[in-house]
């Protein structure tokens, strides 16, 4: 989902959907309920679509996962886990599962924005709900660490051991 993507008047399938058009994925890891429903309707258009349901009660029961995966979709999740528990789920599934998350997640006093943007997450829209406002964070594993100017030989402080020397 790129940054022009982002709504705040989308409502939480929509949002989902946005992400799942915008990747068109051939495999999606589904965690909680409404990710579940948006994941549904998906395989219901692209039947060959491979899907993989997590227990979002015990999502790390199942990592890490077999195979890499276009995308993961969670929701109704984090908000129920300890920090510690959905900081290892997102790590797992940023590090070894999937290309692209993307993440719904009500108010929690155990998840902050800066919790967010420190897995490489990237906060999109905030669909409002009749029980509170929750937030869209998503992390593609093609653009979340953008290309630095100065991080060449050109810039580097001894040029001449570019490439040579790693600590």
């Amino acid at each position: 989902m790129s940054d022009n993507q982002a709504d705040s008047g989308l409502s939480l399938p929509a949002a989902l959907a946005a992400v799942m058009d915008s990747c068109k994925p051939g495999s999606v890891v589904s965690c909680g309920t409404t990710a579940a429903r948006i994941t549904e309707l998906w395989a219901r258009e692209f039947s060959d679509t491979r899907i993989t349901d997590l227990d979002p009660k015990d999502p790390n029961a199942r990592l890490p996962l077999e195979s890499v995966h276009d995308l993961a979709l969670v929701s109704d999740t984090l908000e129920h886990l300890s920090f510690d528990e959905g900081a290892l789920f997102l790590g797992q599934l940023r590090n070894y599962g999937t290309h692209q998350i993307a993440v719904l997640v009500g108010e929690s006093p155990d998840w902050a924005f800066k919790d967010f943007i420190g897995l490489g997450f990237r906060r999109h829209t905030d669909p409002e709900l009749e029980t509170g406002a929750i937030a869209l964070y998503t992390y593609n594993l093609d653009n979340y660490n953008h290309k630095r100017q100065w991080n060449n030989s050109k810039h580097w402080a001894n040029p001449e051991m570019w490439g040579k020397a790693w600590w």
